[in-house]
């Protein structure tokens, strides 16, 4: 009872001295606050509670792996296209060119320098207007009419001879519309490809085996891809260019493997000599669109339109027969197209009307354009 009572007694003292020291406590810790709040250039006072109460031990966006949290100092990338001397490249070219100018200086974008890398052995009349580096073609006759091959040897010249500063390297072709500012979109020792749904390395196992043999690793390391869109490290590409060529000439030289990759076979070589070299990419389908087939943009990097788009004057696709109305590069094989081409008619999805855009857009601002 006497304890009871003596405490009953000093209740009152009891909870003013709590209630003083709640109010010291807290007090402390909001001066604390305001003060970190200042210093702090006036920083979220949520965010100093939590630093100092303990509480950030328990937010899932801090707990985030440093690598993922901090912010990537810039990744600068090179573009780079092989192109001949032929109008139908040059036309391509200077669109491109165009384009990429523009979404270099967009928010978002790392592209760096650029450079057309001619393999027609001697200079054009695009030299002043395009930066440009002339290579040697193959000696005559080994192309056998397969000029393509003749890029990983134009790859090899370059990467041999030029001063390129940036450390990544887009590997780009005359045909690519830049679309959005692209960011660098490799990671680490992970190079960045477009994934081709007509490169199928398991189910030409037999003819990948002969340039990829088995201790090497299983099929599967080949990746579905050609050369373009790449984004990869500078000394990876200096790497497995060489090979790249050597792999190209070989299948070329093989009947067998020659009339089943046909007009790819440069594709599936390079994706042989990456995975020789232990080297696999990233898949990024948002890499790029090819019209007609694919209907929207959205936030893809690069329209391709190395297909014809062809459609009826009620928007209906019409691939395999000449449209009514139409777009297709191979229209324009002897000089560029004429500016300001109609539009698509309406129905026509979105990849194919902003593909006529950007081509009438850029043919309207480049000077001498001789299309008329």
């Amino acid at each position: 009872m006497i304890g009871r009572k003596s405490m009953g007694k000093g209740s009152p003292l009891f909870l003013i001295l709590l209630a003083l020291g709640f109010f010291l406590a807290t007090y402390n810790l909001v001066t604390l606050v305001l003060h970190s709040q200042s210093r702090g250039g006036g920083g979220d006072p949520r965010a100093a509670l939590k630093e100092l109460t303990g509480a950030r031990r328990a937010d899932p966006v801090t707990e985030m792996p440093d690598a993922l949290r901090r912010e990537e100092p810039r990744r600068a990338f090179h573009v780079a296209l092989t192109a001949t001397d032929a109008p139908y490249s040059k036309w391509q070219c200077r669109i491109m060119y165009y384009w990429y100018r523009k979404a270099r200086e967009m928010e978002g974008s790392e592209m760096g320098g650029f450079t057309r890398v001619l393999h027609s052995g001697s200079p054009d009349d695009l030299m002043g207007e395009i930066p440009t580096f002339v290579v040697n073609p193959l000696a005559a006759g080994m192309d056998r009419g397969y000029i393509v091959l003749n890029r990983p040897w134009a790859f090899v010249q370059w990467l041999e001879k030029a001063e390129i500063e940036e450390d990544y390297i887009l590997m780009a072709e005359p045909d690519h519309i830049f679309v959005n500012p692209l960011p660098n979109l490799s990671r680490g020792n992970f190079p960045a490809a477009f994934p081709f749904f007509y490169i199928k390395p398991s189910e030409n196992e037999k003819l990948i085996r002969k340039f990829y043999p088995e201790e090497k690793g299983p099929v599967t390391n080949v990746d579905p891809i050609g050369n373009s869109p790449v984004i990869i490290q500078k000394s990876q590409l200096e790497k497995i260019a060489p090979t790249w060529m050597n792999v190209s000439l070989k299948m070329k030289n093989d009947p067998e493997t020659d009339k089943a990759f046909g007009w790819v076979l440069e594709m599936y070589a390079y994706a042989i000599a990456s995975a020789l070299h232990g080297v696999q990419h990233i898949l990024r389908k948002d890499f790029m669109i090819q019209p007609p087939w694919d209907l929207k943009v959205g936030s893809t990097f690069i329209i391709h339109y190395t297909y014809g788009c062809d459609y009826s004057l009620k928007g209906e696709l019409t691939y395999g027969k000449i449209g009514e109305w139409r777009f297709d590069k191979r229209s324009y094989l002897r000089g560029p197209p004429p500016r300001n081409l109609s539009l698509p008619p309406p129905g026509v999805p979105e990849s194919v009307v902003t593909l006529v855009k950007m081509v009438n857009e850029a043919t309207a601002n480049i000077p001498g354009w001789d299309g008329e």
